[in-house]
């Protein structure tokens, strides 16, 4: 009794299977390719949620309170004082009329008195407490963040901008994704308002250019 070969069993089964795992595959690219999931910008569920790349967003707690005074005092005073008179010119009054009026040579008497007393005194106190977010614009080598942001309000026709630059350092940002402005280096702060309350508390123009040219 003449029993079967395998061979011939064993090559059908190898393509077989090598076409099965080639068909899997291209499923799995073909799920990878509609799935949400992104390997180079998600993160795992575990991981740090601290901003660290272009493009993410974290939230800077503005706390400055600054006050400063200053007072100046200056005072000056000068006298002059000039008495000079010619007695004799090569010869007396009385014998020669030369440079004399009424029997008297030239005289010259001067007095002068010159007195400033100023003063002035400034005193300055800011408070600012709000959050902004910023975006991170760039990183740089030694891995401080490079941050940018901007906040537009819009209230009763008062338009305010509020826009905050700086760079901070990565170690500084907390796992809550904030960070204090106090450790933002190179900070920049700036509330530019515009609206009828604002235009009110400015000079006009002529006041300004006279403010310029007048002497008093």
């Amino acid at each position: 009794m003449n029993r079967p070969s395998l061979f011939p069993v064993r090559s059908l089964a190898v393509p077989a299977l090598a076409a099965a795992v080639a068909l899997g595959a291209a499923r799995v690219d073909e799920a990878r390719a509609q799935s949400l999931w992104n390997d180079a910008t998600s993160k795992s569920m575990f991981a740090d949620k601290r901003a660290g790349t272009v493009g993410d967003i974290l939230t800077i707690i503005v706390q400055e309170n600054t006050s400063s005074a200053k007072e100046n005092s200056t005072k000056t005073a000068k006298s002059t004082g000039l008495d000079a008179a010619i007695n004799t010119f090569l010869y007396s009054p009385a014998a020669s009329g030369f440079l004399t009026k009424g029997g008297k040579l030239p005289a010259i008497n001067m007095s002068s008195k010159n007195s400033f007393d100023g003063g002035g005194q400034v005193q300055n106190s800011e408070k600012l407490t709000t959050r902004i977010a910023v975006r991170v614009i760039d990183v740089l080598p030694n891995g401080s963040l490079v941050l940018e942001g901007r906040r537009q309000t819009k209230i009763a026709g008062e338009t305010t901008d509020a826009v905050l630059r700086g760079v901070v350092r990565s170690e500084d940002v907390m796992a809550n994704n904030t960070v204090y402005s106090y450790n933002v280096a190179d900070a920049s702060i700036q509330y530019l308002s515009k609206g009828p309350v604002s235009d009110s508390q400015r000079k006009g123009w002529f006041t300004k250019i006279w403010d310029k040219v007048t002497p008093f």
